[in-house]
């Protein structure tokens, strides 16, 4: 059977046909793109006319008689003014053409690669909060994520930022591994290389997973706003603390939340322990907490590294020694424990005798010790004792004699800490890369964020006493001397030192006279190199005169000047 040829118009005309509707296309859009703003008010007048609508059925009857002659006293106030009409036109066509233009249609529900990805994490949690004699199951395979995912966003990526959870009572959230295996996989399939925080709600069986910023690592060391006793350890979130403190971000002014750390007769946590790895920022808490002490209060300084990292603060005013070797962090420290129970019995004489506490009784001490690790391992190696012995009085009683003790190690000494600086220290900070381990054996409590992808130097965890453990980024403050360091943070640190001593105050400091002993004399701290090689002489500390002491009675036979 022949096939029939097809009609002409369809064989030898398909491009005609398709040039004619390219025709007629181009002339709608180009008549549309005419046409718009009368399409615009068409459509606005007619959103006026449905609302006027509305709004006339919405009124009741015994208000419509005073409505409708509001309208009739407007329209003839209208008709009477000079130019009313055409004024009244322009009105509601300006009117009109408001109300019905374009708008953004508004985004009521997630898309289709959101809702894939809901839909996914949904059934990974199914094994963890269904059980199989449930008659109603909130998670179910296959079954409606609507029901348990209450609120969520995602970013311009796709990615969850924020998303709630409603999970069955039975789940056991009390457990710490439970919660571990649910946070893991909520890491996991959310997406790494960011920092989630996980607040689980027991008693409403809600948890909610908020995807964390990273804290500011711009802001240096700067005079903060704080009150007498208090010293800020760094900055946290904004939701963390209830208090920010205005601080220069570069040539930027801003409002950070700070992690203040009261010290003082009134202090709950009066000593502080940091804990870190090899660069994590340890030895730049300790120099940025030393530097806001020597605003009201002297500083003594123990580097166990002997690194020179705090080659600085030699012979700065209010730094009363800075040592580096066995000997002369035996002799500062047991002039320490003299000077902690001096302030003991002055102040306890002058509350007796109903006299006010004496100026040098008042004005705070401050015993910063890094790596104790290291000069333990020497003083034992020349048959001497563990310097951290001494600070057994500090410890104890150094809240009521308004001395605080700051101590630094690293994770792979912590096992030389004695138990009384662990016992004593209940401010605790933990810096650099660590695990959730590490962060609870030493805080006594597992962070609700998990750990950050990359740790820059001063990032970590805080918890005071027994507060929540919360984020914390030390404010730059490296050693000025170090090469590596910028121009910027060299002078912001240079800035807060507090002066040297000059030569001639400390050749007259050391002028006595020339019949009596050199213990009878004034030291004072001398001017030093800006190395940490020529550090302060043990000797060269102030009179009983003044905050401290004679060190010189304190100093065992044999110790290093």
């Amino acid at each position: 059977m022949a096939r029939r040829p097809l009609p002409r118009i369809l064989s030898s005309g398909t491009a005609s046909i398709t040039r004619g509707r390219e025709i007629a296309r181009t002339a709608a859009d180009s008549a549309t793109d005419v046409l718009h703003p009368l399409i615009t008010v068409i459509r606005g007048l007619r959103l006026l006319a449905v609302a006027g609508r509305q709004n006339w059925v919405a009124t009741p009857k015994e208000r419509r008689g005073p409505k409708l002659f509001l309208v009739a006293a407007c329209l003839l106030a209208a008709a009477l003014v000079p130019f009313g009409p055409i004024l009244a036109l322009v009105t509601v066509m300006g009117a009109a053409a408001w109300k019905g233009r374009e708008r953004t249609p508004v985004r009521t529900g997630p898309d289709e690669s959101e809702s894939a990805r809901l839909r996914s994490l949904y059934e990974a949690l199914v094994p963890y909060f269904s059980a199989a004699d449930d008659p109603e199951p909130l998670f179910a395979h296959g079954g409606d994520w609507t029901k348990t995912f209450d609120g969520y966003a995602f970013d311009r990526d796709g990615r969850l930022t924020r998303l709630r959870i409603s999970y069955p009572a039975y789940f056991t959230d009390g457990e710490a591994a439970a919660r571990s295996r649910i946070e893991q996989l909520l890491h996991t399939k959310s997406g790494r290389g960011r920092e989630y925080r996980f607040d689980w709600d027991e008693e409403a069986n809600r948890l909610d997973v908020t995807v964390l910023d990273a804290l500011p690592t711009t802001i240096a060391a700067q005079r903060f706003v704080t009150a007498p006793g208090e010293t800020v350890l760094g900055f946290t979130d904004p939701d963390a603390v209830s208090r920010t403190v205005p601080v220069r971000d570069g040539d930027a002014t801003a409002d950070a939340s700070p992690v203040l750390w009261r010290t003082g007769g009134r202090s709950t946590e009066p000593h502080l322990l940091a804990v870190g790895q090899p660069g994590g920022g340890t030895t730049t808490l300790v120099r940025s907490i030393a530097l806001q002490a020597l605003q009201g209060g002297d500083v003594i300084v123990i580097d166990g590294s002997g690194t020179g990292e705090y080659a600085a603060f030699t012979g700065r005013d209010g730094v009363l020694a800075v040592e580096s070797g066995p000997g002369g962090a035996l002799a500062t420290l047991e002039w320490a424990a003299h000077e902690t129970e001096r302030r003991l019995i002055t102040a306890n004489r002058a509350r007796q005798s109903g006299h006010p506490v004496p100026d040098d009784i008042r004005r705070p001490l401050w015993i910063l010790l890094d790596r104790p690790g290291v000069l333990g391992h020497l003083a034992a190696a020349d048959g001497r004792p563990d310097p951290q012995e001494l600070l057994r009085v500090p410890l104890r009683h150094g809240r009521a004699a308004q001395v605080t003790v700051v101590v630094a190690e690293q994770f792979d000494a912590v096992d030389t800490l004695t138990e009384t600086v662990l016992s004593h220290t209940r401010a605790r900070a933990v810096l650099g890369p660590a695990s959730c381990e590490q962060v609870a054996a030493l805080l006594g409590a597992e962070p609700r964020t998990t750990p950050p992808a990359e740790v820059p130097p001063g990032r970590g965890y805080v918890r005071l006493g027994t507060g929540p453990v919360l984020r914390l980024q030390v404010p730059a403050t490296p050693d000025p001397y170090d090469d590596a360091t910028s121009d910027a943070h060299r002078q912001a640190v240079l800035d807060l030192l507090p002066g040297r001593h000059t030569p001639a105050e400390a050749e007259a400091a050391w002028t006595a006279d020339e019949e009596g002993p050199i213990t009878e004399r004034t030291p004072v701290a001398v001017e030093a190199a800006p190395r940490q090689g020529d550090v302060l002489p043990v000797e060269a500390m102030t009179d009983g005169a003044g905050a401290s002491g004679p060190l010189a009675k304190a100093q065992p036979a044999g110790a290093e000047s």
